[in-house]
């Protein structure tokens, strides 16, 4: 408990002042919350709420304080002193819920304790799940749960339920616009737009988890990575409807995007509506597709499926994201009926998988295609008869898994998150190999012809020095490591000193190189370098110890070397540029030293620029 209370002691609450009788209430953690993928870049977070101020309406009608998008209950102390502060308990205060998780409504049952005439605006969607976990409490290893405990919790607030665009006054001149906006991982989603200032509200699009005191971005470059990086995690198993969201948003006047999460957008909120269709383009495209079917009562399971569906969607293929208990059964059908492989997940509720997944289940076993991988994954608390379900029916109806039952108690670690990542990115490799074997019987030569095409014969040509790429992050449970041969490696700059080394997407270390992580280069030594390419070349099983069985030493930053190298280096990551399937990585050297100055550089020689 101790270092649960150091960990919220860094916690605080910034009023910035937006327009008159608007400011929004800004939660900063400099660490990490949570071990969820989206936070996995490690630049801590910010929670951002907008609260407007009780003021009169257009022919003089008081108007209560409204708060828009309240945070979760991790910064529960110090948003509800600054709350206080500024709305007095006995007003009629209206919070606008965008997304409705435990976390959120542990802090709603909070305000509905200091506020008694608190109402709740919601989506359809939204009134829903908050009836389902209002009374509920989301069960937690000793020591670990946000929400302290408590007794009953008070009743449920009035419901001022949105189910479709809608506008409300409110004082001050201002006028709202509720747009609501169901994706499958946020099915209550709803975005507030502010007519007259022209500031849209808009959860978790566009958001970032960085932490920052600015109200906006400097520029666009200064957070583009980390919103890519939560677009990623969250965002593209479900870019069609991701996309729709866009296309109205796109009608608005808007002036100013301020998300959920990170520095509002001011200067650049075009291009960053440019930016999520351009990142939804490339799975669109995609021929092959897994379907990922979950219910999530606490939020773990949708934590799991976050994590696969990364890492399929690193290898190309597409994730159709589908939430069971609000997907209608033509959409699912249809999904199940054209999938390459399909993954279902669930919690254990009372002993038992929540109804609309034993209907999923059911269909499943009536329309899916035996031929077609399948897996199964969730979490529970103190028993997993929903997994036992799920596997022993798919099993006995005639499926072939494409993993073991990924089964996890409470919440999943960083370690765990890592392993299941790199589990859906080895089903994603699976498909395209399959889809590649597809190709070459359908069109005999295809592969044979690119491959001896003058172009590519003549950019087999380019050679690179043969390097090992070895990187560790974080400390204590939160500890990652990976390793992989680089080839594609070049000299960038004398001034300050730098190289580029390419990164596949695909591989499992290309989550621990973003801008300012540490690596280390180890360039081996020609006769020499069979040794090192065995141990990083063979296939590892994910979450496997890259380093297992190795005699390492370390860098002076604590990236690890190899003993037998020519030389190493250790550098940071200065700028990362997508480059179709791979990553193209410049990072500036910090130190660095050459173990066996009479060796030479291993090459590598290749004939054909269609592959390493």
């Amino acid at each position: 408990m101790a270092a649960s209370a150091a960990v919220a002691s860094d916690r605080r609450v910034l009023v910035l002042p937006i327009d008159q009788g608007l400011v929004c209430l800004r939660g900063l953690s400099p660490s990490r919350l949570r071990f969820e993928v989206e936070y996995g870049l490690e630049r801590g977070t910010s929670a951002n709420s907008f609260l407007f101020l009780p003021g009169s309406s257009s022919i003089g009608r008081p108007m209560p304080p409204v708060l828009v998008h309240p945070p979760g209950a991790s910064f529960a102390k110090p948003y509800l002193e600054q709350l206080a502060a500024l709305v007095p308990a006995d007003a009629a205060l209206k919070v606008v819920v965008g997304h409705v998780n435990p976390n959120r409504v542990a802090l709603l049952r909070q305000l509905a304790e200091r506020w008694p005439a608190l109402m709740l605006v919601v989506s359809n969607p939204g009134a829903r799940l908050l009836e389902q976990l209002w009374s509920q409490r989301k069960p937690t290893q000793a020591g670990t749960a946000d929400e302290p405990p408590t007794s009953e919790p008070p009743p449920l607030p009035p419901l001022d339920v949105v189910k479709q665009e809608a506008g409300r006054e409110l004082g001050g001149g201002h006028v709202l616009r509720l747009i609501p906006a169901p994706t499958p991982r946020w099915p209550g989603a709803l975005l507030a737009f502010e007519e007259t200032t022209g500031l849209l509200m808009s959860g978790k699009f566009f958001a970032a988890h960085l932490c920052s005191e600015r109200w906006a971005e400097t520029n666009r470059s200064s957070s583009e990575e980390d919103r890519r990086y939560f677009y990623d995690c969250l965002m593209a198993p479900m870019a069609r409807q991701v996309e729709t969201v866009v296309d109205r948003l796109e009608e608005l006047e808007i002036r100013t995007i301020a998300p959920g999460h990170g520095p509002a957008i001011a200067e650049s909120w075009r291009s960053l509506l440019a930016d999520y269709r351009r990142w939804g383009e490339s799975s669109e495209r995609s021929s092959q597709s897994v379907a990922l079917l979950f219910a999530s009562a606490y939020g773990n399971t949708a934590a799991i499926a976050d994590a696969l569906a990364q890492g399929v969607a690193r290898t190309g293929v597409r994730v159709e994201s589908i939430n069971c208990e609000f997907s209608e059964p033509e959409h699912l059908l249809e999904v199940i009926r054209s999938c390459d492989a399909l993954l279902i997940g669930s919690p254990t509720l009372g002993g038992h998988a929540p109804t609309p997944i034993v209907s999923a289940l059911g269909t499943v076993l009536a329309e899916g295609d035996r031929a077609k991988p399948v897996g199964v994954f969730g979490s529970f608390g103190w028993s997993g008869e929903a997994l036992d379900l799920l596997e022993s029916k798919l099993r006995d109806g005639g499926f072939q898994f494409a993993f073991e039952p990924i089964k996890v108690k409470f919440s999943p670690d960083a370690a765990r998150l890592k392993a299941i990542e790199e589990t859906g990115t080895a089903l994603g490799r699976q498909l395209r190999t399959a889809q590649k074997r597809s190709d070459r019987r359908t069109a005999a030569g295809g592969m044979q012809e690119s491959r001896s095409e003058p172009a590519i014969q003549a950019l087999g040509r380019v050679l690179g020095s043969l390097c090992v790429l070895t990187t560790v992050k974080g400390e204590g449970e939160g500890r990652l490591s990976g390793a992989m041969v680089a080839s594609w490696v070049s000299q960038a700059s004398f001034t300050p000193p730098g190289f580029t080394v390419a990164v596949a997407k695909e591989r499992a270390v290309e989550t621990l190189l973003h801008i300012g992580d540490r690596f280390a280069l180890n360039v081996l030594a020609a006769g020499r370098e069979n040794g090192p390419m065995r141990q990083f070349l063979k296939p590892f099983t994910p979450g496997a110890d890259r380093f297992s069985g190795l005699e390492l030493e370390t860098s002076p930053g604590g990236q690890p070397l190899l003993p037998e190298a020519l030389a190493w280096l250790e550098a940071r990551v200065q700028q990362r540029m997508e480059c179709g399937d791979h990553w193209l990585l410049y990072a500036q050297v910090e130190r660095g030293a050459v173990l066996d100055a009479s060796a030479t550089t291993a090459v590598h020689q290749r004939r054909s620029g269609a592959n390493y």
